[in-house]
């Protein structure tokens, strides 16, 4: 009897505690039943009532760009558009042709919208037009009523506060194409653009940020109501560059004295680069809006090609800049000490061929300073068949030429350095003892960029750290820039001799670069002289008199240079590249002098803010 008034009260107690769940469940989903019909019913009545509720994507704010002093370099200004929704018009020629009434619309404008309205998907907003003024504002927004689907847009157009100067390295923005869809739905809204030169395309996703959205009520003839729901975008990232804008303004100008050049600054220890120019450029305002067929074929006819980044995409023979290379390779293998001369009489005779000296009278003897010095040929002539192409490429990929760094900018190209293997298989040619000789002196096969030899005067002079560029220090406040950079294995002593080679160049009496000296006390300078030799003056020429400055422009050398400042305790680099300048000594040299001076007078290293001082010198050992 016990057991059974148990298992009675056991029972009645389950079946409570089941009940009073069942109960707390039906108060809860009336309760929410009783919250959607009462306090939202309204709501979603308006969302079930002929789709009355648009869900508009909300376009970010584009990440700014800005120098080391954080001075603007990339911003976005107001843009007042017009957006057109196709699905809302009943004929969007004869729309466009009303709106026209209002603003300037041309027939171009109007086919474009046409064309885009039958590509597009209905219901997604085409651009019809932007950078509105108040007026036009004003006038389309008086008459919307009888523009339907027609709406004013409030967004930003990018705008590039240096134009000139900052082309090549900043970029520009355009609308995207069919080709750059990638799955963002970013891309698909109206007038969206994308980065496609320099930083701006490196970084595009970086810069582009999130979308957001938002839901509008809009009226039957799909005219906004009010805002029911917003959700922000995130803006895209600030980047911080290590370029010092008025130092790249003024490079600019310098190589302005010319039809094409280019040239790169960079920091010695930290390989941050300051200044990265290359002429003639563009403005890149000129791309944010619609650029005229008039300004594009101006462009695109122009022959030193204003559109190219010469600076991290153009390929040159080095010329003698590629002698400190050379006299590293004999050096650090053995073919050569410091005492080792060759007398040099106007040429070199291997077997049956003659290679000729730049001084046809010859330089006398020679030794490494010495050679480096006056920039004599033979002296590297001799050494090289002894060298071998191998060991000089190797030497010359160590310091930088010959590769890509993974740098900043999508133009950046890797130059090229011959092996034996590289002519079999490339030229379907064996190497000949005549491809190394004129190798030794940076002719040949032999390409390198402005960049490239930039780092290899870098890693000259700062005791064969393996430095590589950069340019971009900061995403908003987080540093992206390396701390740290590898030691190469190569010997201090012969470093050395060869800095003493290029101080001589510039301070010597008898070095090729001494008219262009700073004579300014602690500004002085050194580096090594160059001129690549674009078309060969045959034998009948050269009996008719013909020199090099008698070719057409475009068959003209070019000119470079290679320099570093301050003498006693470099931290500035410098190369120098006029296309079809000339020579080196005359052109070149005389660029980046004022260049390592500006350079100097600014100090850009040290100044106060972030991007300073991130790796610890060495000591000098000169």
């Amino acid at each position: 009897m016990n057991n059974q008034d148990e298992r009675s009260k056991s029972f009645s107690r389950r079946t409570f505690v089941v009940g009073a769940c069942q109960g707390l469940a039906l108060a809860v989903l009336g309760g929410r039943l009783a919250w959607l019909q009462l306090a939202e019913g309204g709501r979603y009545k308006t969302l079930s009532d002929k789709n009355r509720i648009n869900i508009k994507m909300v376009a970010p704010s584009r990440g700014e760009i800005v120098d080391r002093f954080g001075v603007p370099l990339a911003i976005n200004n107001q843009n007042f558009r017009i957006l057109m929704v196709p699905e809302q018009v009943d004929d969007v020629d004869k729309s466009l042709g009303k709106l026209a009434r209002f603003i300037d619309l041309d027939d171009r404008k109007i086919q474009k919208v046409i064309k885009a309205s039958k590509k597009s998907a209905s219901f997604i907003p085409l651009e019809v037009t932007d950078n509105l003024n108040w007026s036009e504002v004003a006038k389309v927004e008086v008459n919307l009523a009888d523009l339907p689907g027609v709406s004013i847009d409030e967004g930003e157009i990018r705008n590039y506060p240096f134009g000139y100067p900052t082309g090549h390295l900043v970029g520009y923005v355009r609308s995207v194409s069919q080709n750059d869809l990638d799955g963002d739905p970013l891309l698909t809204l109206p007038g969206f653009k994308i980065g496609k030169t320099g930083i701006e395309k490196s970084y595009d996703k970086k810069l582009r940020g999130e979308a957001g959205n938002k839901q509008m009520e809009v009226n039957v003839r799909g005219r906004e109501v009010r805002e029911l729901e917003n959700n922000s975008s995130l803006n895209g990232q600030r980047l911080s560059l290590s370029i010092d804008a008025e130092l790249q303004v003024y490079c600019q100008q310098i190589l302005a004295q010319h039809k094409s050049a280019s040239a790169v600054v960079m920091d010695a220890y930290t390989g941050a680069v300051y200044a990265l120019v290359s002429h003639p450029s563009f403005d890149p305002n000129i791309f944010t809006k619609s650029i005229s067929a008039e300004q594009w074929e101006e462009l695109v006819s122009n022959p030193a090609f204003p559109l190219n980044n010469k600076a991290v995409g153009g390929q040159y023979p080095p010329g003698s800049t590629f002698k400190m290379i050379t006299a590293l390779a004999a050096l650090e293998g053995g073919y050569a000490t410091p005492n080792t001369t060759v007398r040099c009489k106007g040429r070199y005779e291997f077997g049956k061929d003659k290679y000729h000296c730049w001084k046809l009278s010859g330089h006398g003897t020679m030794s490494v300073v010495s050679a480096l010095m006056r920039s004599c040929d033979t002296y590297f002539y001799e050494l090289a068949t002894e060298i071998g192409i191998d060991n000089i490429s190797a030497m010359a990929r160590k310091f930088g030429l010959g590769q890509k760094y993974g740098f900043d900018l999508p133009e950046e190209r890797a130059g090229l350095l011959p092996t034996k293997k590289w002519k079999e298989e490339r030229v379907g040619q064996v190497w000949r003892p005549g491809d190394t000789i004129i190798s030794s002196i940076g002719q040949g096969y032999i390409l390198s960029t402005p960049l490239q030899l930039a780092v290899m005067m870098s890693r000259l002079i700062n005791g064969g750290i393996a430095v590589d560029p950069w340019l971009v220090g900061y995403m908003d406040d987080k540093k992206v820039y390396p701390d740290k950079w590898p030691k190469m294995d190569v010997s201090q002593k012969n470093l050395d001799l060869v800095k003493v080679g290029m101080d001589r160049v510039v301070n010597a009496k008898d070095g090729t670069a001494y008219d262009s000296r700073i004579e300014e006390e602690g500004f002085e300078f050194g580096g090594k002289t160059g001129t690549a030799q674009v078309k060969k003056i045959n034998r009948a020429e050269r009996a008719r008199g013909i020199m090099n400055e008698d070719l057409s422009w475009k068959y003209r050398h070019h000119a470079l240079f290679v320099g570093y400042a301050p003498l006693n305790n470099p931290r500035y680099v410098v190369s120098v590249v006029v296309e079809h300048g000339g020579g080196g000594s005359a052109v070149a040299a005389p660029l980046a002098k004022e260049i390592l001076l500006e350079t100097q007078k600014r100090n850009p290293a040290l100044s106060d803010i972030k991007l300073t001082n991130v790796i610890e010198k060495p000591e000098n050992n000169v």
